[in-house]
């Protein structure tokens, strides 16, 4: 038996399912234990990474825990989907933020496609007073009248580069959303995602919740689409 193996055997051993040690036997093992390291400097590393994303993971669960009406039944918060999704999909996002207007409409497609799945928008104005003014005015949309919010929303992303209010009003005018001043809720609404964000660690757009993973930035369909049938596949087996 190699070195790491004796290693990984006495490390996996619980204390109770072996015989007392000799002190002979004791030396031996520590020893084995520093010639192991030494030799192979990677293991340590291993180890720590794995106890970091258990420990990351953990604390995740809890978050997820702690917010979960907040994260996933906020009515001020836009939803796409079923209500009784199996497996909801929360995506912090920002108007300005040029990897979330690629992401973006691959969350859309996902919850089209899957009829268990559905998504759940936090806006974060990360980038600038006219994150703040896309939110606002996407947020009052949602909370006005909801069945414009999903067209006025992809208007918004489809921007290329930063908003100005030129931007946002055409935005509006091409998908017939009547102006109106931004309502006290929906800053309300950008407090309480800025808090959730500080909560579950979000540094950047897009970060999306997929059950209990956080994804950040953006990656391809394929790579969003696999994760989210293993979610998915882990919901419904319990």
């Amino acid at each position: 038996m190699n070195k790491f193996l004796m290693l990984l055997l006495l490390i996996v051993t619980p204390v109770w399912a072996a015989a007392p040690f000799t002190a002979e036997q004791e030396v031996r093992i520590k020893e084995l234990i520093r010639e192991t390291l030494v030799s192979n400097p990677d293991i340590l590393a291993e180890a720590v990474n794995a106890w970091q994303q258990q420990t990351n993971g953990q604390q995740l669960g809890q978050a997820i825990e702690q917010n979960s009406k907040i994260l996933f039944d906020d009515p001020a918060s836009p939803r796409l989907g079923p209500k009784n999704a199996k497996l909801t999909l929360v995506a912090f996002t920002d108007y300005n933020c040029p990897y979330c207007k690629q992401f973006d409409p691959m969350l859309e497609k996902i919850v089209n496609k899957y009829p268990d799945v559905a998504l759940v928008v936090k806006l974060l104005p990360f980038k600038g007073e006219s994150s703040i003014a896309s939110s606002r005015v996407a947020l009052t949309a949602w909370e006005q009248h909801p069945e414009q919010f999903w067209s006025l929303h992809q208007r918004l992303m489809a921007k290329k580069g930063f908003h100005d209010n030129a931007s946002i009003a055409a935005a509006q005018e091409k998908t017939g959303v009547k102006p109106v001043a931004p309502s006290e809720q929906s800053m309300t609404s950008l407090r309480t995602n800025m808090q959730l964000a500080e909560q579950f660690g979000v540094q950047g757009t897009p970060a999306t919740l997929i059950g209990d993973q956080m994804l950040p930035g953006a990656v391809s369909y394929e790579d969003l689409e696999a994760l989210v049938k293993q979610q998915l596949a882990k919901v419904k087996n319990g």
